[in-house]
């Protein structure tokens, strides 16, 4: 037992009104899946810090808040959501408080072999096709928040693409939290499926349209077959009330190429998994990521890289730009099984400190069973460098300036990693404007050398 739960009898009471009208309740495999799952949620409970695993990261609060199953989604009209939009998209599914709004999207006009659905109307049409997918992957024995997910499993997005098919656009899938009387709990779960030879890009997007609790605990299984190359973008901006716990799991098959690149902005709390397998030799994986702190922002980042086939490579880089009261995360274990010979992998995580109040704690770990592999691992921490600020103010650029650039340069690492295409240059304009806020709300001394301090309110 991890912990006790303080609402288990909250949750008992919310699984069983669930499961009587939860899509596919009768289904057996489905009504199994959801009962293993929450039953192996109460076994365990929420994990505390006694948990290696979750070490850095608090979720009492979690635990304690007597959280609401959202059931009717708000309305809203399409202007409500045009600043949100991303540019470009083939399509884009719209989740209100994790409910698919079908008036609020737009498939577009996909080509052939392309499936993009939600995950409650896949599961009355078309169970069969999921069944071999559909929770096979996630681990819910090793991650509270998975079970959870799993027990309350009903709507998300499903995204399929058939084999030698290429989608040269984004799939863009936009989850919406709204404010409510009391805090509301969402648990979206994704399904993508690439087949052989595959190529597609999908953007998972999460946001607040208004400020208040609430608890998104998403999941998504990510499939790619032999030779599907396949970019994931995960977007996190919600309100700074919000606990956000999100897991990315990867499924790879021979010679199969994926990439994940994570932006955290928003939340107060936040959980990051990100756990890929590389099953099939010769597959690729690249885990990026940059996480952005300010006030009492917690942002905890998970990755457990597991090299099951020989001949793979895995890069994992990790920036974080911490500011205020802020607590980052960078947890990387890279787990090298016994049959997984010439492996190559590699995790980096960088930080820089904007604040004396400011804290990271990093953790790069590496689990060898092999003897033939090269994996390195490493990080740092630092402040902005002072001789290059100077450097730049004496060329006539002003301090704010100046802050912004060479945060710009450490962000672009990030983006750097990406491909060139729409997705990159909406998360570009993004990541500029959290940072010009940043670099203006920067302390400027006084001629007495006193702090100014920072206006947090004036970044929204």
């Amino acid at each position: 037992m991890i912990t006790a739960i303080p609402q288990l009898e909250n949750y008992l009471e919310t699984f069983s009104d669930f499961q009587k009208t939860a899509p596919g309740h009768n289904l057996a495999w489905l009504r199994k899946l959801r009962d293993d799952a929450f039953a192996r949620f109460c076994e365990v409970g929420f994990p505390t810090t006694h948990d290696e695993d979750w070490r850095f990261t608090n979720v009492s609060a979690i635990a304690k808040t007597q959280f609401r199953l959202a059931s009717t989604p708000s309305q809203l009209e399409k202007k409500q959501l045009e600043a949100w939009l991303l540019p470009g998209a083939a399509c884009q599914l719209v989740f209100i408080d994790g409910h698919f709004s079908p008036e609020l999207s737009s498939l577009g006009d996909l080509a052939s072999g392309v499936r993009v659905n939600s995950l409650a109307d896949e599961i009355k049409t078309s169970p069969a096709s999921l069944e071999p997918h559909l929770g096979r992957y996630l681990d819910t024995r090793r991650d509270a928040f998975a079970a959870l997910n799993t027990a309350f499993l009903a709507d998300g997005a499903f995204v399929h693409i058939r084999k030698g098919k290429v989608l040269e656009q984004p799939i863009h899938l936009l989850f919406v939290s709204t404010a409510a009387d009391q805090p509301l709990m969402t648990h979206p779960r994704n399904l993508i499926i690439a087949d052989e030879q595959s190529q597609i890009s999908v953007v998972e997007d999460y946001v607040s349209l208004n400020s208040g609790v609430a608890f998104c605990n998403t999941a998504t299984e990510l499939v790619a077959a032999e030779s599907a190359v396949v970019s994931h973008y995960m977007i996190e901006r919600e309100d700074r009330e919000t606990f956000n716990v999100s897991t990315l799991r990867i499924q790879q098959g021979r010679s199969s190429n994926v990439a994940t690149h994570s932006v955290l902005l928003g939340g107060g709390l936040v959980r990051n998994n990100v756990h890929p397998v590389l099953a099939g030799e010769g597959a690729e994986c690249l885990i990026n990521g940059l996480f952005i702190g300010v006030e009492r922002q917690h942002l905890d980042n998970y990755m457990l890289v597991e090299h099951a086939s020989p001949h793979c490579d895995s890069r994992q880089f990790y920036n974080g730009i911490l500011d205020g009261r802020s607590h980052g995360v960078f947890h990387g274990r890279i787990i090298v099984h016994k049959d997984a010979q010439k492996t190559d992998a590699k995790q980096t995580n960088r930080n820089l400190l904007l604040s004396d109040d400011a804290q990271i704690d990093t953790k790069p770990q590496l689990e060898i069973y092999a003897d033939d592999v090269r994996c390195t691992h490493g990080a740092t921490i630092g402040q902005i460098d002072e001789t290059a600020l100077f450097y730049l103010r004496s060329r006539g650029i002003d301090e704010a300036s100046a802050r912004k650039l060479l945060l710009l340069a450490f962000a672009n690492e990030c983006l750097d990693r990406m491909k060139e295409d729409s997705v990159r240059t909406h998360l570009q304009a993004l990541i500029n404007g959290h940072l010009f806020g940043m670099a203006n709300l920067a302390p400027v001394a006084t001629p007495r050398g006193e702090d100014k301090g920072r206006n947090w309110e004036e970044l929204g």
